[in-house]
């Protein structure tokens, strides 16, 4: 199976060895997304709700990089340095997706890259 590399620069470039996303026949995994603003390349402030709507931003404009949208993603992980954050993320989340919801993980962390507080990573099906 061929494998391709999805990248945009709509969503921050990978800061690691890793790409934002890689495509094996029509399912594309995406790389984790943390609230990095990608104009700027610096982590976004604010509560929660603001850092989650950045991570599902990125991830939107990756799966459009692929050919794909929110709707198709069938599986979202979610990582928190606080698992108190849990029903915010939730609700941002849920302007994101609709029904029905992709299969889901919420994992608390100990700690994320560049201090972040959520980290967002997710499996696209491409029709």
């Amino acid at each position: 199976m061929t494998r391709s590399i999805v990248a945009t620069d709509q969503a921050p470039a990978a800061i690691g060895p890793y790409s934002q996303a890689v495509r094996a026949g029509n399912t594309v995994y995406l790389s984790g997304q943390i609230p990095l603003d990608p104009a700027r390349g610096e982590l976004v402030t604010g509560d929660i709700a603001a850092q989650a709507r950045r991570v599902f931003d990125n991830l939107r404009a990756v799966c459009a990089a692929a050919g794909g949208s929110l709707d198709q993603v069938v599986r979202v992980g979610i990582y928190l340095t606080d698992l108190g954050h849990f029903a915010a993320v939730n609700a941002v989340m849920a302007e994101y997706f609709k029904q029905p919801y992709p299969a889901r993980s919420t994992i608390g962390v100990a700690a994320l890259p560049r201090g972040a507080a959520v980290e967002v990573d997710a499996i696209l099906a491409l029709d």
